[in-house]
């Protein structure tokens, strides 16, 4: 047996030793806290900085979004047009790559990573994707490359080992029938890196999310590990067109969906009106189905009014307030771009 072989085992036996309190939600358990795109309101969004941030500030599990380069790497970009997250505007050797696509019947203008190798993306720097709400990040914008999904797994286990407490993986594949359409498919890369470190069965601590279907039934069909249906308030999968996110989330719907995932993922608002809690999570638990909802943040402009505070539209509201609520209203699991206040929210008294 080859060293390398021996060295993968030995690292799956001592994952196994460590806590796998995060691995399954439990009634009556805290809601999993997971770091949207990392600590992202206080780095630059899905750079090894902000995920390092996040498991340092206690968050149960960090979220990458993954993309695909030219030579098939996987890669952790909100999108796969990254005019607006790295300083590719600024590199004439590149100029000539800016384009118009359509991506999921959306046309955008921009630099796309399929069109780039990895060593090409190495000369980018990411930046601050909000300068406008988030001032302070900018101070890190050039200072950090756009990490593969492997260094983001070699992040983790060497902050596991230095925590003593498992962190856990919640890896979105974005656009996968474009990707999987001009020959870059997610899924052989991905569950072979997961593979790699460990990380095989529903015992894990690893979600997989989509906003499409097909995708996560051919995952279904290769992998134990847990799968999350991501829905929206509008619209529908990419890959699907004519099925509304409304039509899944009825009772027949969520039966559906628990044929093939382990949960969902809506949107915040899904959840809690101003009115108060909705049924979703409700349906979604009768059908067997965990409800792990997104995105919360800060700033005034993205929450609810009656959490709003000042009239600064630009300014920080009751986010301790939302937490709270959101957490009352029974979910399993929500993302947030703070999850050091999150957290604190969580262990304070109201």
């Amino acid at each position: 047996m080859s060293v390398r072989r021996l060295a993968r085992l030995g690292l799956i036996v001592l994952m196994s030793l460590l806590p796998l309190s995060i691995a399954r939600a439990a009634p009556g358990a805290d809601p999993i806290l997971i770091a949207h795109r990392g600590a992202s309101g206080e780095r630059p969004e899905h750079t090894l900085a902000a995920y390092e941030r996040a498991i340092d500030q206690g968050a149960d599990y960090i979220e990458p979004d993954l993309v695909l380069t030219k030579d098939g790497v996987l890669v952790a970009r909100h999108e796969n047009e990254i005019g607006g997250t790295t300083d590719v505007a600024n590199h004439p050797e590149f100029a000539d790559r800016k384009t118009t696509k359509v991506i999921d019947g959306v046309e955008m203008a921009g630099w796309f990573t399929e069109d780039f190798t990895l060593a090409e993306l190495r000369t980018l720097r990411a930046r601050e994707r909000l300068p406008d709400l988030r001032p302070a990040n900018k101070r890190f914008d050039a200072l950090y490359q756009i990490p593969t999904f492997e260094e983001i797994l070699k992040l983790v286990r060497a902050k596991e080992a230095e925590s003593g407490r498992r962190i856990g993986l919640y890896p979105e594949t974005k656009h996968p029938s474009y990707f999987a359409g001009i020959g870059l498919p997610h899924q052989a890369p991905l569950l072979d890196l997961l593979s790699r470190y460990g990380y095989m069965t529903q015992a894990d601590p690893v979600f997989i999310q989509s906003f499409e279907v097909g995708n996560l039934k051919a995952l279904r069909a290769a992998t134990r590990l847990r799968l999350i249906q991501l829905v929206d308030a509008q619209g529908g999968p990419a890959d699907m067109p004519g099925t509304s996110y409304d039509d899944m989330l009825t009772v027949q719907g969520l039966a559906e969906i628990a044929t093939y995932a382990d949960g969902i993922g809506p949107s915040a608002a899904q959840v809690l009106t101003p009115e108060g809690a909705t049924a979703l999570v409700g349906r979604a638990h009768d059908a067997g189905l965990q409800v792990h909802v997104w995105t919360l943040r800060m700033e005034n402009p993205f929450l609810p009014a009656q959490y709003q505070r000042g009239a600064d539209p630009e300014g920080r509201g009751d986010f301790a307030g939302y937490v709270r609520a959101i957490v009352a209203a029974g979910v399993d699991g929500f993302f947030t771009d703070f999850p050091g206040q999150a957290r604190a929210a969580m262990t304070a008294a109201p």
